[in-house]
């Protein structure tokens, strides 16, 4: 099996990444990513993206970068909550097939079924050979998945223990913030060793030519976002759609010659 690979983020400087040369960075890739959003429509491809990564690494801020210049009608984000009783008596991987793509969508994953082999499994919601048949398994689901024409990217945000340390602080004692901690992020954080194990056997095991892991080291969530971002770019094979020009035509003027009256004159001006 083939080694998990880095994203261009595990070879940059420690410095931080200041927010002019960042704005001036993601302004570039959300044009890309308009063209690759008209390439998707205009050739029916599909694409699923999962995130991954452990409390705070940033899974959020990262799918927020990709989809807030794009169109909600062709990216889709999925961030299922718990099971209910009725899921849970259902196949595992069940829940989230009806997410997967049609044509001309893409559909990005906020966590997924790779919860069986990370939370579920360390936290004790399921025993240890449901998660070892999930490992076992789900290499050939997303062979089924990119054998119909799905194209599939695994994305895990690495986050240091210093740095998630820091983060969950900064929930703790920012009023904006206090809303992302949950009880199971505390419990959680006492298991660092458990999760690495657990990450390190699900790389193991669904790590595979056909859907690989990419790794992007996350202390620095601009630089991280950046590097995931042209990752992706970078593997999807997509073209510029060639659009006609547009020009603005000469607006009609009303029926009857309807005198324009200012707006502050017609409803209250706030």
């Amino acid at each position: 099996m083939s080694k998990v690979k880095k994203s261009a983020s595990d070879s940059v400087s420690a410095e931080k990444m200041s927010r002019k040369i960042y704005d001036a960075e993601i302004r570039k890739l959300h044009i890309e990513l308009v063209k690759l959003q008209e390439w998707v429509v205009a050739s029916g491809k599909k694409i699923v993206i999962v995130f991954e990564g452990r409390d705070t690494a940033g899974k959020g801020g990262t799918i927020k970068a990709i989809t807030e210049r794009v169109s909600p009608r062709v990216f889709r984000v999925v961030a299922l909550p718990a099971p209910n009783e009725r899921e849970k008596s259902q196949m595992y991987i069940q829940r989230y097939l009806p997410h997967l793509p049609a044509a001309g969508e893409v559909v990005i994953f906020d966590r997924s079924w790779y919860n069986r082999a990370g939370v579920e499994r360390v936290m004790g919601f399921c025993d240890e050979k449901s998660a070892q048949h999930f490992l076992n398994v789900v290499p050939a689901v997303e062979r089924a998945m990119v054998d119909s024409g799905i194209l599939l990217f695994k994305f895990w945000l690495d986050v240091s223990p210093d740095e998630q340390a820091r983060r969950l602080q900064s929930r703790i004692e920012d009023g904006r913030k206090t809303w992302k901690l949950t009880p199971m992020d505390i419990k959680s954080y006492t298991r660092w060793d458990d999760y690495t194990v657990a990450r390190d056997e699900m790389f193991k095991f669904t790590h595979s030519a056909w859907a690989p892991w990419i790794v992007a080291q996350s202390d620095d969530k601009k630089r991280a976002r950046l590097n995931i971002i042209s990752e992706l770019l970078n593997r999807v094979p997509y073209e510029e759609i060639k659009r006609p020009k547009i020009s603005l035509p000469r607006r009609k003027v009303a029926a009857g010659g309807a005198v324009r009256h200012p707006v502050d004159q017609v409803v209250e001006r706030f």
